[in-house]
């Protein structure tokens, strides 16, 4: 993919006011480190997550998507009769109908002429609409779209914490695969995207792009609802290396549609998961750790918010600066990858 005239505007993350330490989670899980006797310390250590942030109990995705949302259409200067697209691309959602985009547009008070849709594709959501927007931005159909996204990992957590304790007939292997759950966090993102001549202050302009799937690989991470609450079962290790082999051969089609190397982009910017997952992802692309910027340390998996507000943060700190070549790497469940090429132009 190739974009000539989309830029964004108005990237925000907007980050919950509640805080969870790893330390905090595992004396909520005492009961199972105590009949386990699992040391203190291991979730940090293994992870690299020293702690993780969420929203007060009752909040919705629409509600999160759409305070990023407000910020964003402030930020690039837009209001409710500018966007002719919205697109809710979060894992979470606020019910199965109607779209959750429905009630975010309505909290937005954007205008009828605004399409709205969810786009859903595990931690790949955000990347996925930005790409679609852009799409319709150069063939003509659009002139603006808001891509917004909420996720609220607490009730997973939750119910994970529950589960762990109460269930005595796990063991320690029994456990390994709701490992993974406890590295979730919350948060919100959100960007305009738009015709270069139609925005004051643009802050990136897209330049291409490519995708990759590998849908065999579509069980090592499953989540759903079960009694009213939410559960996900993942097979850590195998995911790690079938994501990180996804990765490659995503990466050697990007190098192709762009004509970038490992040495071009000043950036890296991927989606949080932890430090093992960053540490073998950039061994096996053969790109300079030093330049990636890391959120995981302490916003944790932020699902498909995790890549756009590491985007915004590393902006906001100074990290990014006009005349980078940024690389964006996504990578979802299913197994999909996107990766798509920036360039910070203010």
């Amino acid at each position: 993919m190739q974009f000539r005239r989309t830029v964004l505007t108005g990237l925000v993350a907007e980050l919950p006011p509640e805080v969870w330490s790893s330390a905090d989670l595992e004396k909520k899980l005492e009961p199972l480190y105590t009949r386990l006797r699992l040391p203190e310390g291991r979730l940090e250590l293994m992870t690299g997550i020293r702690e993780r942030r969420f929203w007060p109990q009752a909040v919705r995705p629409s509600w999160a998507s759409a305070t990023a949302g407000r910020k964003a259409m402030a930020e690039a200067g837009v209001g409710p009769a500018d966007i002719d697209l919205l697109i809710h691309s979060s894992v979470c959602r606020d019910r199965l109908e109607p779209s959750t985009a429905a009630y975010v547009h309505g909290l937005l008070g954007l205008g009828p002429q605004a399409q709205i849709l969810d786009v859903s594709n595990a931690c790949l959501g955000f990347l996925n609409a930005t790409a679609l927007a852009a799409g319709m931005v150069e063939s003509g159909q659009i002139r603006r779209a808001l891509v917004c996204s909420g996720e609220d990992g607490r009730p997973l957590v939750e119910n994970t914490i529950k589960l762990l304790n109460e269930n005595l007939a796990l063991t320690r292997d029994g456990i390994k695969p709701y490992f993974a759950n406890l590295t979730i966090g919350a948060g919100a993102a959100a960007v305009v995207i738009a015709r270069d001549d139609l925005v004051r202050t643009p802050t990136f302009r897209l330049l291409g792009g490519a995708a990759e799937t590998d849908s065999s690989a579509n069980q090592l991470c499953e989540g759903d609802t079960a009694s009213e609450a939410l559960e996900m079962r993942t097979d850590s290790e195998a995911l790690l290396y079938a994501g990180v082999g996804l990765a490659q051969r995503c990466w050697g089609r990007f190098k192709t549609t762009t004509g970038w190397t490992e040495a071009t982009p000043q950036r890296v910017i991927t989606h949080q998961v932890g430090r093992r997952h960053s540490l073998m992802l950039f061994e096996k692309l053969g790109l300079d750790p030093v330049k990636d910027y890391q959120t995981f340390d302490r916003l944790g998996n932020v699902g498909s918010v995790s890549l756009p507000a590491t985007l915004a943060l590393a902006r906001q700190e100074g990290c990014v600066k006009p005349g980078d070549q940024v690389a964006l790497l996504g990578i979802g469940s299913g197994l999909a990858s996107l990766m798509l090429a920036a360039e910070c132009i203010g």
